[in-house]
């Protein structure tokens, strides 16, 4: 099998460095003290008004990441944007859409690809149906949304904690296991911002939680599927020698959850996040049966239309989703107090 792609190596060795605060760590910690500066200054210019931030007019909610790297904000969006869907509530989504090659705002469409998009943008699509806009400006994007579908009453933004140039109205932190790491901002630890820092609502992707909030429940469907739309059950049925691969934050964590499944893995390959896919060659891997993400497979079934991607689902608990419809209660209630912002504090008062 051909060699990973070098670019994983300095992934996983920040990474590693990111968990506790040794050597590198410390090296790197001046660095994170400009970046501080930096982060805090910016945050300074929207408070006092020299940066503008739009308002816009329907509920904005944001879902994001207080560190660098995923911590499975896609499959959290999608639940809610499935939510509200069988709420009957008409749900929009806006995304930056990391890693695509064209510019300027686009709507995502079945009929564009996922490099021309982003792959997460794309998998919500296919997902959830709904309208999604891509743009570096997410306030760009949001305007795009609502100018072609005016009838949308709500906004996700798929990540944009940080993105202070759209105002929001409720926040939703996302964490999994590793937490806020070494507590150092980059480039010394994962944090995007200083923590702690006020959230609306707080949640947990892995299975041991490293501070309060809501846990949710990630697992992998029965059955995966191939580009042709057609379902192949995860057990006997699969037959030959089998890959894994996964081009995701952890790619580990995909691993460990269809061993968990019961699936046989002959080999797994792990990529960098956002692998593109471009340089595959499927002669590399003649006779193995590909099983990958949902992510990859945007991107992986034009070359390999034949790999099997796996669903993740992602539920919730019941407070979860009560505290929820409260808040959304409140912004879609046009009797209501109406919604404000506070920058100072980062988080929605009503």
């Amino acid at each position: 099998m051909p060699d990973v792609p070098g670019s994983i190596g300095w992934q996983h060795t920040l990474a590693q460095a990111w968990r506790r605060r040794g050597l590198l760590a410390w090296l790197l910690w001046p660095l994170s003290l400009i970046y501080r500066l930096l982060v805090t200054s910016r945050r300074l210019l929207y408070q006092g008004g020299l940066l503008a931030s739009a308002r816009l007019p329907v509920p904005i909610v944001v879902v994001g990441n207080v560190v660098a790297g995923g911590a499975g904000k896609t499959p959290v969006v999608i639940a809610l944007a499935e939510h509200l869907q069988q709420r009957g509530v008409r749900v929009g989504i806006i995304s930056r859409g990391y890693g695509r090659n064209t510019r300027g705002c686009l709507e995502v469409t079945r009929e564009r690809s996922a490099q021309e998009v982003g792959d997460e943008p794309a998998l919500i699509h296919r997902r959830t149906g709904a309208p999604v806009f891509v743009a570096t400006q997410r306030v760009q994007a949001a305007w795009a949304l609502l100018t072609t579908y005016p009838e949308t009453q709500i906004i996700l933004s798929d990540d944009g904690l940080q993105h202070l140039g759209l105002q929001r109205d409720l926040e939703i932190g996302v964490f999994d296991d590793r937490g806020v790491g070494n507590g150092f901002l980059l480039p010394a630890g994962p944090l995007r911002e200083a923590w702690p820092r006020p959230l609306d609502l707080l949640l947990h992707t892995g299975a041991c939680p490293a501070f309060g909030g809501f846990q949710g429940q990630r697992q992998l469907a029965t059955a995966a599927v191939r580009a042709d739309g057609t379902s192949v059950l995860l057990d006997s049925t699969v037959t030959g020698p089998t890959l894994a691969l996964a081009a995701i934050a952890q790619p580990e964590t995909f691993f460990a959850m269809l061993h968990a499944r019961g699936v046989r893995l002959d080999a797994t390959l792990g990529l960098p996040d956002h692998y593109s896919f471009d340089s595959w060659s499927r002669n590399h891997y003649k006779g193995y049966t590909l099983i990958c993400t949902e992510k990859d497979a945007v991107k992986l079934w034009q070359h390999a239309p034949q790999a099997l991607a796996v669903p993740l689902y992602f539920s919730l608990p019941q407070a979860f989703w009560q505290g929820f419809d409260a808040r959304i209660d409140t912004l879609l209630d046009p009797n209501g107090q109406g919604k404000t912002l506070s920058l100072r504090h980062g988080h929605t008062t009503t």
